[in-house]
Formats: C-alpha cells, sequence, structure tokens
C-alpha cells in the first residue's frame, strides 16, 4: 500500500512538473500553427488516412467482420468527444468492449479501491474487465483505432495530434485546454511514442501542450514513424 501511494505521488508531482514545464515553453508563431503549416497537415492528413483506405480496406472489413463473429453488433463503437476549437464530435473505434461497458466500469470501479486509484492517476486500467478475448488482441495492437482513419477524412481528426478528450477528461488538462483545442486531435501523438498508458494523464496534458506549441510538419513525420515501432512491439497497451 505505502509503495503504491508513494508511487502515485511521484506521478502526480511529474506531471505537474511536466505542466510547468509546458507553460514556460515559448510558442513559435499562433498556437496551432501558421496558416500554411494548418493547410498543410491537413493535406497530409487526407494523403495519409485516403491511402489507408485504399491498400488496407481489405483488412478493414476483416476486422469488422471479426468483431461481429466474436460479440455481435454493433462492430464500430461511437462516443462524443472534444475537438478542435472544443466543438464535439463523434470519435470512432472498432468495438473492443462489451456492451454494457460503462455500467462494467462503475460496478468495478466501486467494487475495487485499487482499480479506482489506477484509474485516477491513468485514465486507464491494466485489467479492465470490460474488454472482449478479441478486443484485447485489437488494443494490444492499437487496431481498434483503425475507425479514426474515417474521423481523419472527415476533418475530426488529424494523423498526429493530442488524443480526443472524453467529456470527463477536460476539467484534467487544466490551464492546458486552449492547447488541446488550438488543433485536431490525432490518431497518434507524443503520449503514444512515450510509454502510452504508462504515464499518468497529467503528464500526458502536458506532452500534448508543449506538441502544440510547437507544431513541425518533420516533428509529425518522427513521431508518426516512431508509433509504428511502439504499435509492433505492444508496448505500453492496455
Amino acid at each position: 500500500m505505502s509503495t503504491l501511494q508513494s508511487t502515485s505521488s511521484t506521478q502526480r508531482n511529474a506531471g505537474a512538473a511536466g505542466v510547468g514545464n509546458a507553460a514556460n515553453t515559448p510558442v513559435y508563431g499562433p498556437l496551432g500553427g501558421a496558416l500554411w503549416l494548418r493547410w498543410a497537415k491537413r493535406a497530409a492528413d487526407i494523403l495519409m488516412a485516403g491511402s489507408f483506405f485504399l491498400f488496407f480496406g481489405w483488412a478493414y472489413a476483416l476486422i469488422w467482420f471479426g468483431v461481429l463473429y466474436t460479440s455481435g453488433g454493433p462492430a464500430i463503437y461511437m462516443q462524443p468527444r472534444y475537438g478542435k476549437d472544443g466543438k464535439v464530435f463523434k470519435f470512432y473505434k472498432f468495438r473492443s468492449m462489451v456492451a454494457d461497458s460503462e455500467a462494467v466500469l462503475a460496478r468495478h470501479l466501486r467494487e475495487n479501491e485499487a482499480a479506482r486509484r489506477e484509474w485516477a492517476i491513468y485514465q486507464k486500467l491494466e485489467h479492465d474487465p470490460r474488454i472482449t478475448r478479441f478486443g484485447a488482441i485489437l488494443r494490444k495492437y492499437s487496431i481498434d483505432e483503425f475507425p479514426q482513419f474515417w474521423n481523419v477524412l472527415k476533418g475530426d481528426m488529424s494523423m498526429v495530434g493530442p488524443r480526443p478528450c472524453m467529456f470527463t477528461q477536460k476539467d484534467l488538462y487544466g490551464d492546458y485546454w486552449d492547447h488541446y483545442c488550438a488543433v485536431r486531435p490525432g490518431i497518434t501523438g507524443l503520449w503514444q511514442i512515450s510509454g502510452r498508458n504508462e504515464i499518468s494523464y497529467r503528464r500526458r496534458a502536458a506532452m500534448d501542450a508543449e506538441y502544440v506549441a510547437h507544431l513541425s510538419l518533420w516533428r509529425d513525420l518522427g513521431i508518426l514513424l516512431k508509433t509504428f515501432g511502439v504499435v509492433t512491439g505492444a508496448r505500453g497497451s492496455r
């Protein structure tokens, strides 16, 4: 118990320090990037998301049927999330959880104190009772994220950016909500290549603020390349 409390305290302090560092980082240009950068980023998004469906549409269809076969419908899970400028959009994923996932989570957290502490820090659970067998495979290699390429084509999301924020997570961004709202949320970002679910949500918010303060197409390319290594190795996935 004391070890867990000590670890949680250290993570909270590290997260707070990360947010502070992001606050003191100078912003190069307007928050969200110059106009040419925003247009170039959008063009790259359309090219990459369109290429995914052109070359891997067959895999998308197989996964769709796999979800239907193993756990019934619907195959696509939709949830409202905050996007650019704080606007709400429908966030898509292949369904990896049981149909009554919210009720299952609420009951699990109510009956398990250790799980409540873990959820408070990471907003994730290492042993999540909501996840189906097939869903566990999809999540391990981030295959459940494939429907978000539709979000990118629609303009809701970008290939790289902060992860889409749930309604219950907005307050966790604190003073850095403006940073989050300055760009489209992304399929991948600094969080995914820096530990994913092994880091606290406060630290994740600090990473998002730092990313937005220093937008760069070259940096986006670097994040995308590193994401492949993280995903294929299933590092930090839950």
